[in-house]
């Protein structure tokens, strides 16, 4: 999906940003676990990877993407505008390589439009080291992709007609969709049933031959679980509620589980995050009620995502009653939320949240080398195991 973001390197009004305010359903500040090694780590921490700050880089990161090997790039915007006439805007992208094992990061070759009056939205996928797909999401150019595997030296440009397909997902592979205008073959929206897989070895896209046993809306996880277990939402044939699949042999075979008490009404799909002999499960969309939340639930599993019990039902009152990104689990039972209205953690496998010391602002997603949580703006934090964690910075924003 495109990400929007405009930085405001200059202002002709003023702006001001309201204090945060603590949602109630969340307990007395504690601690962030994040920043410390939890309870019982020793027995599920793994070595963070190692990314350099580049304080030195221009504007601020709009996207990081990180490779397995800890490489990567990112794509940063620095934007002027007029609150007053908007139209006089402008903002120029930039794009930055880590190189595998380097100290420092360095500006590559942008195949991107440098500058514009709409701010800055792309999307882009890591596949492995010096490899990048970036698709533009902006206006006439939402239909230009570009892949490149010499680290931003050069870049291909890519269409996003279907190259034959796969029987399995190779290492690095990107999983997908990308249905509907503009990705779709022939310019109008496709069946959202079938799942593609984008390469890292030619940053091309191609059919994944098995596809799960579930109908509807297929959303799939853009990368594998650090136990290397693919996972796609869908709905139950039988039922019609939503459920799960899970591959762990790369897409090649897969098991449909359902939910604990989902609901039939339509959502936004599962966000599933593998812990240390614990999974988790998000359900997406609103309340019945139509109450303008969008995480209803909140699922565990202890047997691999075979059974599943819900732990956490979003009220119409109270916190958290959403998501950014996806639940990170940490040692043991510890559980964090990333919301609109606050950070959140759970002690107990996600029956309670309590709300954390730390950033009024996170989103949480899975890559490559495991969980990285951009706190807004330029800084970061990346983690292998939810455990320990290691902050940096992309970018020069200013405080």
């Amino acid at each position: 999906m495109s990400k929007r973001f405009t930085s405001v390197g200059a202002l002709a009004g003023v702006v001001l940003v309201a204090s945060p305010v603590w949602p109630a359903g969340c307990a007395a500040p504690e601690r962030d676990p994040g920043r410390r090694d939890a309870p019982g780590a020793t027995r599920t921490a793994r070595p963070v990877p190692v990314v350099p700050s580049g304080r030195e880089l221009p504007g601020a990161a709009h996207l990081v993407g990180l490779a397995a090997d800890a490489s990567g790039f990112a794509l940063l915007a620095m934007c002027a505008q007029d609150v007053r006439r908007p139209e006089n805007g402008f903002c120029r992208q930039y794009v930055a390589v880590l190189d595998k094992g380097a100290r420092r990061w360095r500006l590559g070759t942008s195949p991107l439009d440098p500058s514009g009056t709409d701010g800055v939205s792309a999307d882009r996928r890591v596949p492995g080291s010096g490899r990048v797909w970036l698709h533009e999401g902006v206006e006439d150019d939402r239909h230009r992709s570009w892949f490149t595997a010499d680290g931003g030296r050069s870049w291909q440009a890519r269409d996003v007609r279907r190259a034959g397909s796969v029987r399995s997902l190779p290492a690095g592979a990107a999983l997908s969709t990308l249905c509907g205008y503009p990705t779709a073959p022939d310019g109008h929206r496709c069946a959202q049933d079938r799942l593609l897989v984008l390469s890292p070895d030619d940053g091309r896209l191609r059919s994944l031959r098995t596809l799960p046993p579930l109908t509807g809306r297929l959303v799939p996880a853009r990368h594998a679980e650090p136990d290397g277990s693919w996972w796609v939402s869908g709905q139950d044939p039988k039922s019609g509620e939503p459920a799960v699949a899970v591959s762990r042999d790369a897409g090649r075979t897969w098991t449909a589980s359902r939910l604990d008490r989902p609901l039939r009404q339509p959502g936004g799909g599962v966000r599933v995050s593998v812990g240390d002999g614990v999974v988790y499960a998000a359900e997406k969309g609103e309340l019945p009620s139509g109450e303008p939340v969008n995480v209803r639930a909140v699922h565990r599993s202890r047997d691999g995502g075979r059974t599943w019990e819900r732990t956490w039902t979003t009220r119409a009152t109270g916190e958290p009653r959403s998501l950014l990104g996806v639940l990170i689990p940490g040692a043991g039972d510890a559980l964090r939320l990333y919301a609109e209205r606050g950070h959140c953690t759970s002690a107990d496998g996600g029956r309670t949240f309590t709300r954390i010391t730390g950033p009024y602002f996170g989103h949480a997603s899975t890559i490559a080398p495991g969980r990285l949580v951009s706190e807004g703006g330029c800084d970061f934090r990346l983690s292998a195991d939810g455990v320990r964690w290691a902050a940096f910075t992309v970018g020069s924003c200013e405080d």
